[in-house]
């Protein structure tokens, strides 16, 4: 998975999102995302982060992502 297809995923599930994803390693399989979303109006931080954590679900499955950090914010 590279940088634009994590960019992708989180836009399809955050279709209102300011993004943004680093690779933390340049090995494509340790990852920061920062994701700004109406989605969270009204959810604790982890379940917030349960979002994001879902749209990688096969990805985290399988290893193709190693680690994924995670910072969410509510979208004003």
């Amino acid at each position: 998975m590279n940088q634009e297809m994590m960019k992708t995923r989180l836009l399809e599930n955050f279709p209102d999102g300011l993004i943004e994803v680093h690779d933390l390693t340049g090995t494509a399989n340790h990852w920061e995302v920062s994701v700004e979303s109406q989605s969270f109006s009204g959810l604790s931080r982890v379940q917030q982060h349960q979002l994001v954590m879902a749209a990688f679900a096969p990805e985290l499955k399988t290893g193709e992502v190693h680690a994924l950090a995670i910072k969410t914010k509510l979208k004003n």
